[in-house]
């Protein structure tokens, strides 16, 4: 129960953020949060992390929905797993769901947060919990699993 609340708070936390960015930013630019290190900017992408395979847009829905179904195939019939691999599994389906609606709605998914300082490409929340799933997974797969 713990992993669908998870899942329903990332998408809905994705999607809320997507709506403002695009009602405030989308014709009024970008709004900077705290000068050359953060701002907020209107982006559509069209691809995959960093912009890589452009317009592929029928490839990553199919992807997703293959990986995801995979992910809460498990998720949902091993109920024994470790905590950490169950919440490393719900960050990464609420972040792929949440982008998944971009892409199957626009056509293209909306990203916003642009951390200037290293000039890293703009991402979003969807992105940032399949980061953070990943790197928890890694590290339960690296280090817990088979202890």
């Amino acid at each position: 129960m713990l992993e669908v609340i998870i899942i329903i708070t990332i998408i809905a936390l994705d999607q809320i953020t997507k709506y403002f960015t695009v009602k405030n930013l989308k014709t009024d630019g970008s709004f900077t949060v705290i000068k050359g290190f953060l701002e907020f900017c209107y982006v559509e992408n069209r691809g995959a992390a960093f912009g890589i395979l452009q317009n592929k847009r029928w490839f990553f829905i199919v992807l997703t929905i293959i990986i995801c179904a995979g992910m809460a195939y498990y998720l949902f019939t091993y109920k024994d797993t470790r905590m950490i691999l169950r919440i490393s599994l719900a960050f990464i389906l609420g972040g792929a769901i949440g982008n998944l609606i971009d892409r199957i709605r626009l056509g293209y998914v909306v990203d916003m947060i642009h951390i200037a300082a290293i000039n890293y490409p703009v991402f979003n929340v969807a992105d940032s919990f399949v980061v953070i799933g990943t790197i928890l997974l890694a590290w339960y797969l690296l280090f817990i699993a088979d202890k």
